[in-house]
């Protein structure tokens, strides 16, 4: 049965306005320098004494890439001299060693992704070298329960690599194609063919990878509504498991790389929003279910049927299958969840050799949560992959009550239960079909640190 995503152009225009993607809660701007390695230890210390413990999970950032794409905000190192990505290799392979020391070994290592920069700048032989040492260290679980997944740049694999990427141990790949339009793709710096595309995911399927899936960007310069609807029908008729479609954030004021876009080449506004409506309708149509944000998939992949059975989850890497696990954060600017922590490592190369070099962990900032994030944070989790919240389960929980804690937030509410985005009744808070594309508005009402966070945030829809 086709998944029903009303759009009403009004009401997401009304709602389109900056706020957080809680792939955390509290987000990333209330992490403090005053959290360090001692915490993290400690938080590591409490995380074995659990009962039971959590299975692991890790974020591997691998910073590197040949080339520069405009559009580009992550923290990544654009150089041709790949004995830099060899250096950086050691000094990981020596924080995964001291990482693993701190998790008992009875511990089992469940979910893993690679990200950047370009994750398959490195060999392959250098990748068994990074896979091979987080199995000594983190003790990787049994096949059938682990949840292996990598960046891919088409640009930098052949098909027989990606036979290889399979044999050491990744079961999902991701694929960034962002748009097909050469147009598009010169106005940003990164030109791939669609044959090239269609021939690796090709070999992925060949190879047994168990979810393949593809990124796209509306919004990037020189997009139309024709062209992107084209790129569109293309994705389709390779028929991915998943499609994650990001909204183009363009503030070249903070980050170099996009004052290389001409401003006469960026849409209008509106565009954005005409951008969206035709990739909900187009994803709709041709079978994809709308899990939530900017993440998509087949109604037999995993993401669906946890959103129909009640067990979806979610981290730093968005939507996932997996009960919640203790995430350790490994590279540069990368963030973990350990416990009741979360923790981030410093973002130059050079201070993380440095602090490595002395022994220590590269953490740079963090934050403990107390007993009111603990709760909020499972209030907008329920929200963000539920779409319902139950409050005598919430209460049950955290021994409170409901209306009286958020009265507040409740009240905040209204304003979308009466343009009937969501449905407040006794007992629960509902997402409604047409407030589907505004879960983040709800979830803000129960964000005790945004009125006065500093942070830059996308926008919501």
């Amino acid at each position: 049965m086709r998944d029903t995503l009303p759009f009403i152009r009004p009401l997401v225009e009304k709602y389109d306005r900056p706020g957080p993607r809680y792939t955390s809660y509290p987000t990333a701007p209330q992490f403090q320098a005053a959290f360090a390695e001692d915490d993290y230890r400690a938080a590591a210390k409490r995380s074995n004494q659990a009962t039971p413990p959590k299975p692991l999970s890790a974020y591997v950032h691998i910073p590197f890439c040949e080339s520069l794409c405009y559009y580009c905000a992550c923290n990544k190192i654009i150089t041709h001299n790949h004995e830099r990505a060899a250096e950086y290799l050691e000094w990981l392979k020596h924080e995964i060693e001291v990482q693993g020391a701190l998790f008992d070994d009875s511990r089992r290592m469940t979910q893993l992704h690679l990200g950047g920069g370009t994750p398959t700048y490195l060999s392959n032989a250098q990748l068994g070298e990074l896979m091979k040492a987080l199995d000594e260290a983190f003790h990787f679980a049994e096949p059938q329960v682990r949840e292996f997944s990598l960046e891919v740049d088409p640009r930098t694999v052949t098909p027989e690599q990606i036979h290889e990427l399979y044999a050491l141990g990744f079961n999902r790949l991701s694929f960034g194609v962002q748009d097909f339009d050469r147009r598009v793709q010169e106005a940003v710096n990164r030109v791939q063919s669609e044959a090239q595309v269609v021939e690796l995911v090709a070999a992925a399927r060949d190879a047994g990878f168990a979810s393949i899936s593809v990124d796209l960007i509306y919004g990037l310069p020189l997009q139309t509504v024709a062209s992107f609807d084209t790129t569109l029908e293309k994705i389709i008729t390779l028929r991915p498991d998943r499609i994650a479609t990001y909204s183009y954030a363009h503030l070249p004021e903070l980050f170099k790389s996009q004052r290389l876009i001409r401003p006469e080449d960026m849409p209008p506004p509106e565009r954005k929003v005409e951008l969206l409506e035709l990739t909900i309708r187009r994803l709709t149509e041709a079978g994809y279910v709308y899990i939530g944000m900017d993440h998509f998939a087949l109604p037999d992949d995993e993401l669906s049927l946890a959103r129909d059975n009640g067990t979806l989850q979610r981290n730093f890497q968005g939507y996932s299958t997996h009960a919640d696990c203790d995430l350790i954060g490994l590279g540069i600017t990368a963030i973990g969840k350990v416990g009741d922590s979360y923790s981030q490592n410093v973002k130059e190369t050079a201070q993380y050799q440095v602090r490595l070099e002395e022994g220590r962990l590269p953490v740079m900032r963090g934050y403990r949560l107390n007993a009111d994030d603990i709760l909020r944070r499972d209030v907008i989790n329920t929200l963000m992959c539920h779409g319902r919240v139950e409050f005598a389960a919430i209460e049950a929980s955290h021994d409170m009550r409901f209306r009286e804690t958020f009265a507040g937030a409740l009240e905040e509410l209204q304003e979308m239960a009466d343009d009937e985005l969501i449905r407040i009744s006794e007992t629960a808070i509902e997402v409604l079909p047409a407030g589907r594309l505004m879960m983040r508005n709800a979830a803000m009402a129960f964000d005790a640190y945004l009125a006065r966070s500093t942070g830059r945030y996308s926008r919501t829809v």
